[in-house]
């Protein structure tokens, strides 16, 4: 499809300039202290969700990060008792797969549009979505990469939400996911969803006063800026 080449090629020049930039590496720095207080709530939410809805033990799950980036959200699986064995991550862009593969040399990284997974049906018992949807603006390529997920998904596996609810006003390149279409991308699904993510910009800025303040901060609705979740196959 035409179309769909077209936004595989922006997503790529997009994720090569983010790649580049060192203004965007410098910005998800881990020695930013608000960077860090993001990851860590997100990591408590999940793994309660995870836990509540029957997940662990990880060991003998097999699990696909689609847009796996560095390899770092995947191969972190381990500390939750996640086998690398049965690791997957595929990601668009060739450069980040093969840096990926640098890092981390025992795990199963691809090259890969997830439009079109070279996996078989119904193979895993997660797929991680981490800032996918949002970053992906064509309306077709949205719902070919969430039949995708579906289909390599197993009945009563689970999908890995975290991405973005509003527009990012500063990039032009991502448009935030609502619920409502969250359900559309993934009808005849349990959706368990949260709120999460105070403001990165306010969060950058708390400094040694992280601790204190980006819990209390993030106590008001309005400016947690994401979802994360489970989505649960029916």
């Amino acid at each position: 499809d035409i179309m769909t080449e077209r936004e595989v090629e922006r997503l790529r020049q997009v994720y090569a300039g983010y790649r580049t930039g060192s203004r965007t590496q410098n910005l998800w720095s881990e020695e930013n202290p608000g960077n860090r207080a993001i990851v860590q709530e997100r990591a408590c939410v999940l793994k309660q969700m995870m836990q509540e809805h029957g997940f662990f033990p990880l060991a003998e799950r097999r699990i696909l990060d689609v847009g796996c980036g560095s390899g770092r959200v995947l191969t972190g699986l381990t500390t939750w008792g996640a086998d690398p064995r049965h690791l997957h991550g595929v990601d668009l862009l060739a450069e980040r797969v093969e840096s990926a593969q640098k890092r981390f040399p025992n795990y199963d990284f691809r090259q890969a549009n997830a439009e079109a997974l070279d996996f078989e049906t119904s193979s895993f018992n997660l797929v991680l979505l981490f800032t996918v949807f949002t970053s992906i603006l064509d309306e077709r390529m949205t719902h070919n990469v969430a039949a995708e997920v579906d289909r390599v998904l197993k009945p009563g596996g689970g999908v890995l939400w975290y991405d973005f609810r509003y527009n990012n006003p500063r990039n032009v390149h991502v448009r935030g996911i609502s619920k409502k279409k969250i359900a559309r991308l993934f009808p005849g699904y349990q959706r368990h969803l949260r709120t999460v993510t105070l403001l990165p910009p306010l969060a950058r800025r708390l400094g040694r006063l992280t601790p204190w303040l980006y819990p209390f901060l993030a106590m008001v609705p309005v400016v947690r800026t994401h979802y994360a979740g489970l989505l649960v196959k029916l």
